[in-house]
This record gives structure tokens, sequence and C-alpha cells, in this order.
């Protein structure tokens, strides 16, 4: 009797699952077959709204986007309608009582998204296209608030952020295993590496990014501390199995991505000095600039193309801008991207409307054979022109304070956690690498827009401002449960 007290609605809740579920298999109802998994993930989103966030972790590598079977509108299953859900109930919780920890508001980077959601706002209203802009704007919050501001409450211990760590590496680790056993299918053909990821990833670029990104995670797993022959030998076949998705990605900028990571890896490990990096990078910059013609004379002899399986020629065609399509069409993109902002430099043309409105900034000169008018391939190809086109240059400031912030709360934490924790200190490292490897990837492409990448990195945020609170408040005994 007890236990039907404690767990009364529980056990209602389950019956009325079954039986619903019961109903539509008895009447064949396939479409029906959805209702009582959307009442389940209701059910978890009221009761069991910290379970539900590492569900969303959970399955966020494995989300299918169901525009590939209703040629309508983009959304993944489960985790979109999870969020929005789990947004939902947070609104109506905040009614009641504090759902965000106070600690929240002392970090600066929750001052700069509420700047970012201010700004979205007001591009929304002067947009182009005011409904795509404020659907863009709602995709954004159910992203950042149950993710960054309520997950900063809920990964605040060793037990949490490990859940985490396995959760998406794991779910990451079965996608690239499907992955690479239908690539092995048609013999890792590069033409076959750009859809054998489907129905989990849309194309090898995305996919790329995320392996990239999670390769540190796992080695950070993997040194964190002193784990069982199981366990150990577990993470050496997640290592394996991710080097080995990351070079049959074909992805140049995800592997180039990796290498910067293990460059900002020994530069925060051995403390150079930031007016170093400065002087270095200066000293490039201005290399590049008095050699420009030269330099140029070299690009146009570049003839690499993209499509070739070897690897060394595919990074040598990431400079190739006179044949290879791919780079190209970029530079069309990019190019779109800033006359479309010299058109509305303040406010842009609105959030999330650069695929509607770039096809008539497009020159003929800068057209290549894969050009469309029709915004799909992608939107701007990169995080920083994108925003730049849609909501001004305020907009793209705001996301380089953003990765800035991130960045900082970061590196700051790892090099002032105790010494003596290297289990934590080496989870930070990770994380911080693998920021790195997507925001430089970040130039290239977008993907914050849609659960693959926006998950990932609006939850280690999250961790990094419950550490720091840690640290404030001299808590840095983390426990495990």
């Amino acid at each position: 009797m007890t236990f039907l007290r404690e767990n009364g609605t529980l056990l209602v809740g389950a019956c009325a699952f079954i039986s619903l579920l019961g109903y539509f298999v008895w009447n064949d109802s396939y479409l029906g077959y959805a209702i009582p998994f959307a009442l389940l993930m209701v059910y978890c989103a009221v009761f069991y709204t910290k379970l539900t966030l590492f569900i969303i972790i959970g399955c966020t590598p494995l989300s299918v986007n169901i525009e590939e079977y209703t040629d309508s509108f983009g959304l993944y299953i489960p985790t979109e309608p999870l969020l929005f859900g789990t947004l939902v109930i947070l609104a109506l919780q905040g009614l009641r009582h504090k759902i965000f920890p106070d600690y929240l508001k002392s970090s600066p980077l929750y001052w700069v998204i509420l700047v970012y959601f201010s700004w979205l706002f007001i591009t929304s209203i002067t947009s182009t296209s005011p409904m795509v802009s404020f659907k863009f704007l709602l995709v954004r919050c159910w992203f950042i608030i149950p993710l960054l501001f309520y997950g900063s409450g809920v990964l605040t211990n060793k037990k949490a952020i490990w859940t985490f760590l396995w959760l998406f590496c794991s779910g990451m680790i079965i996608s690239i295993t499907f992955t690479l056993i239908v690539h092995a299918g048609y013999g890792f053909g590069e033409k076959e590496s750009h859809w054998v990821m489907w129905p989990f990833f849309k194309d090898h670029t995305i996919y790329g990014a995320l392996v990239a990104l999670v390769i540190p995670l796992i080695f950070a797993m993997l040194i964190a501390k002193k784990h069982s022959p199981f366990i150990q030998f577990v993470l050496y076949g997640y290592v394996v199995v991710a080097f080995i998705g990351l070079y049959f990605s074909y992805t140049r900028a995800a592997q180039l991505s990796l290498v910067i990571g293990l460059v900002v890896y020994f530069l925060i490990r051995f403390r150079i000095k930031f007016s170093l990096v400065a002087t270095v990078a200066i000293a490039g910059l201005l290399f590049v600039w008095f050699s420009w013609d030269s330099i140029q004379q070299e690009l146009e002899r570049n003839k690499f193309e993209h499509t070739t399986e070897n690897i060394s020629e595919r990074f040598q065609s990431a400079a190739n801008v006179t044949t290879d399509a791919s780079n190209l069409e970029r530079i069309n993109r990019w190019s779109c991207a800033i006359e479309m902002f010299q058109e509305r430099p303040l406010v842009g043309f609105g959030p999330g409307t650069y695929a509607f409105e770039y096809a008539r900034f497009q020159r003929p000169e800068n057209l290549t054979i894969i050009s469309t008018n029709f915004g799909v391939m992608g939107n701007a190809h990169s995080e920083y022109l994108g925003p730049l086109s849609e909501t001004g240059l305020p907009g793209m400031l705001i996301i380089f304070v953003i990765v800035g912030i991130i960045f900082y709360l970061g590196i700051d934490l790892y090099q002032r956690w105790p010494a003596k924790d290297r289990e934590v200190r080496t989870i930070i490292m990770g994380m911080i690498v693998a920021l790195v490897t997507y925001f430089i990837h970040g130039f290239l492409n977008n993907y914050l827009d849609t659960d693959k990448a926006a998950v990932p990195v609006w939850v280690m945020s999250a961790i990094f401002i419950a550490l720091r609170h840690k640290l404030k408040t001299n808590n840095t005994e983390l426990i495990e449960n």
C-alpha cells in the first residue's frame, strides 16, 4: 500500500499509456501511435522535468527531422517537441516558484543572452517576414531556456555531468556506427558520404562537425579517472569508432577544427600568454597582407577538388577557390550575406530570413553549378555572417560576445579549479576543446538552429555556469549524486 500511495500517479500514467497504445494498435491507427508517446512526453515533462532534460540529451544524436517524410516543416523528433513542452512547463512552474538557480543571474552569459533575446525580438518586429522571425525566436527560446537556464541548476554534480557525457557520447557512437555500416555497403565512397548518415543527420557537414565535437569529450571521459577494465575497453572502442567516423565523413572543416582544437588545448594546458598568441596572430596577418599577390597566384593554381578520397588532397582542396564548387558556393553565400548587411546594416532582414532573401543578392560571377534560388543546401554557411545579414551588425557582435563569454567561463574555470581535482579539470578541458571544434567550424557552417549542435553547446555552457558557482562559493568538492 505504501508503494501505491507513493507511486500512484506513475501507475495511473503507465496504465493510461498502455491502454491508449493498445487501442491504436487494435484499430490499426498508425498515426495514433504518436498520441500515447506524446502524452508520455508531457507526463515526463510535468512530473520528471530533470529526467526529461537527460532524455533530450540522449535522444539528440538519434533524432530525426520529419521534414524528410512530410515535405512541409522541419521538426526534430523527439527532441524539439520535448524541448518545447519543457519550455511551456517551466513557464507554468515559474508562475508558482523559482525554476532557475539564483546564481544564474551572476553569470555574464545570462545577461548577454537576455540582450540577445531582446535584439531578436526587436529585429523580428522589423523583419521582412515577421512570422518566420518569431518562429526563429521561439526555437531559440526552447533551445536556450531549458538547456542553459534550467540546465545550469541540474548539471551541478559529477553524477549529472557524467550522465550527460555518457548519454550524448553513446548516442553519437550509435549514430556513427550506423553510418559506417551503411557507408561500408558502398565501399566508403566519397559521393555516398554525403547522405549515408540519414536519417539521423541531414548531410556529412553537420555529421562531421558533431563527430569532431564528441572526440574531445570521449578522450576526457577516458583519462579523467580510473575506470574498470570493461569501461576502459568501451571508451577505447568509442575513440576508435569516432576517429573512423571522422575520417570517412570526408568533412574538411571538421577535421581541421579538431586540429585547431588540439592547438588550443596546448595553449591552455601550458598557459601560453595571450600577448604571445596575439603577437603571432598579428604577425601572421601582416605576412598575409604583404604577400597577398603571391598567395592569390598560388590559390589560382590550386585545382584539387574536395571530391577526392585522398585526405592530403582534400585538405589542399580547402584552398581551391577557382574550381571547387563547394568552396565557391560558400563564398557566394558569404557575399550575399555581406550585401544583405550593406542594404540593412542595423536590423538586418530578420531572424531566419536569409534563405528567403539571399537569392536576389547573388551576382552572376559568383554563381556555381550548385547555386540555387530556393534556400536549399544550407543558409549563410556561417554562424557569424548569418546573424550579420539577419540581425545586422549588433546581432553579429552579440554572437561574438556570447562565444567569447563561453570560452572565458570555460578557460577561467579550468585555470582556477583546484589542481588536485584532476577529474573535473579534465572534463572541463574536454568541453573547452569540443566547443573550439564547433565554433571554428561555425566560420564555415551554421547549425545552432538544430538540436544536434544546440544541445551539446548550451548544455556544456550550463555546466560552466554551475561549476563557476561551485568555485565562487568554495564548494569545489562535487558530490557524486
